[in-house]
């Protein structure tokens, strides 16, 4: 039998007829990887620097401009202003009185007539009213006390004090018509303002009683629409006659007149006296009450 060589150190017998390739594994610990030589900044070119953060800057600009372009271009078709979905928010309610909303202060007053003392009220009955601050005269049968309240018209003005007769009872099955001489308050400043536009209250008040108080259509013959003194106070005054037509009424026309009175209060005086065509023969009322009127302080 032949005699065997042990194989060299490091190496294994072969197991099959020829050696298979691997990987070879490096004895021992490695050593650390290769360091970078530093970079040389003394090298490095500044103003390459500078132009690299101007693009930077240049190019943010640019993206925030075109954002904003966009947003603003978004409000503007759709018509929202707060296109990232922000609530709306509404204006504060407008809490003033209706006829100061409509009628504010003007800047600089007309020169209203100059005031006169209108001397001691006519003697007899006076109907007072504290809330509007005027009193007027108070007139004998077949007038009555007025003893409701009517809000009338859009305006809603709260007549609580007056006079009255019925006219025509019961002419649409339900309802009376009157002649009437009524007085109210109503709020026309802001706040505790003192200065109206008492042309402006008053032209207001008489259009809204035109238009709500009497049947549509009508037809309006004026006769009086000035600025006057009543009782010694500024005052717009309207009278008018209304001429219409409503089934089941015998009237077919109206006397009446609104009078606008500035008492030196928020709320302003309305006195408003009606006079059904059928009753022409008191037709002198008007002129009567409006001469009558005199402030309460």
């Amino acid at each position: 039998m032949p005699a065997t060589t042990p194989p060299p150190p490091g190496r294994r017998p072969p197991s099959g007829p020829a050696w298979s390739a691997g990987a070879v594994t490096r004895l021992g610990t490695p050593g650390p990887p290769p360091v970078a030589p530093p970079e040389d900044h003394a090298l490095r070119d500044p103003r390459r620097d500078d132009r690299r953060r101007l693009w930077w800057f240049g190019g943010t600009a640019a993206v925030v401009l075109v954002i904003g372009l966009v947003v603003v271009l978004a409000m503007a078709l759709s018509g929202n202003p707060r296109p990232f979905g922000g609530g709306d928010y509404d204006a504060p309610p407008d809490n003033r009185p209706q006829l100061a909303r409509m009628c504010p202060p003007p800047n600089s007053p007309p020169a209203d007539p100059a005031p006169v003392d209108p001397g001691p009220p006519p003697s007899g009955p006076r109907t007072v009213d504290e809330q509007a601050g005027i009193s007027y005269v108070a007139l004998g049968a077949p007038w009555q006390p007025w003893t409701t309240v009517w809000n009338a018209g859009t305006l809603e003005v709260p007549y609580r004090v007056g006079q009255h007769f019925v006219t025509e009872p019961n002419y649409n099955g339900f309802s009376d018509y009157h002649a009437s001489i009524l007085s109210a308050a109503v709020p026309a400043a802001d706040n505790d303002a003192l200065v109206l536009d008492i042309e402006c209250v008053g032209r207001r008040v008489a259009a809204d009683v035109r238009a709500e108080y009497y049947p549509q259509p009508n037809r309006m013959e004026p006769i009086r629409d000035e600025r006057a003194t009543l009782g010694g106070r500024p005052a717009w005054v309207s009278v008018f006659r209304l001429h219409f037509t409503q089934p089941g009424l015998r009237a077919t026309n109206e006397l009446a007149a609104v009078a606008c009175i500035d008492v030196g209060k928020p709320t302003a005086a309305i006195l408003y006296v009606s006079i059904p065509g059928t009753h022409r023969q008191y037709d002198g009322v008007v002129d009567e009450v409006l001469a009558s009127v005199r402030t309460t302080n």
